[in-house]
């Protein structure tokens, strides 16, 4: 079963924004035609386009008061932190959980709840090494809040890395969102931080591994 498993996530079809990127492949390896040399260097770069990019299927624990994770990646920070000032949340801290993506994880970001997306923030910003706690505050980010059905916001946030050049994001201010459904991806290793309700306390802790539109991060409150 768990090699079933292992093969259903490597062998998922890819996401919308890797396509371009294996048209490149495909046209290196017709080359190869000319120069035997770039069919080899296409093929790679093909099945490295299928694995970073792919896409697999998620299934959410089917909670409504559970809040999943919005990545796949290890946790490298659950610390209280006041959300990103130009989603306009306040200037109180709540606890926020970072989870580091290597170029090797599922880069598709996923909804952690169901909500309400009021406000999406594009910020330029450096290019430090995605893992450290400082990525969340001086590098390029897009970042999102969320309003849940009893008023309560929360914020997620799509961080570049050292190598991720690229945030895309497919979701749109006042967009209806269910929990585990994508809204978008960051290119070759990244980092996505999520911010709590006020008031919510995270049940993950450093070190854990999380799978995207599945792990449960926290509880809301009955």
């Amino acid at each position: 079963m768990a090699f079933a498993e292992t093969l259903r996530l490597v062998i998922s079809p890819p996401h919308p924004a890797g396509r371009r990127f294996i048209v490149i492949g495909v046209a290196v390896l017709l080359l190869g035609l000319l120069w035997h040399w770039l069919a080899w260097l296409g093929l790679i770069f093909i099945a490295f386009c299928f694995y970073f990019f792919r896409d697999p299927e998620r299934f959410p624990p089917g909670r409504a008061n559970a809040m999943v994770a919005p990545a796949d990646g290890r946790v490298v920070s659950v610390a209280p932190s006041v959300p990103p000032p130009e989603l306009g949340l306040g200037p109180m801290p709540r606890w926020r959980v970072g989870i580091f993506l290597s170029v090797l994880d599922v880069h598709v970001n996923r909804m952690p709840i169901d909500g309400t997306v009021t406000r999406i923030a594009y910020r330029h910003g450096r290019f430090v090494n995605a893992s450290l706690d400082k990525a969340s505050d001086q590098n390029e980010r897009n970042a999102l809040a969320i309003r849940l059905a009893d008023g309560r916001d929360l914020a997620v946030v799509q961080i570049a890395g050292l190598i991720a050049r690229r945030i895309v994001c497919d979701a749109r201010e006042g967009d209806v969102v269910r929990t585990g459904a994508r809204f978008g991806i960051i290119r070759f290793g990244s980092r996505t931080d999520i911010y709590l309700p006020e008031g919510i306390r995270p049940l993950v802790a450093e070190g854990q591994t999380m799978i995207g539109g599945e792990t449960v991060i926290a509880e809301l409150a009955p």
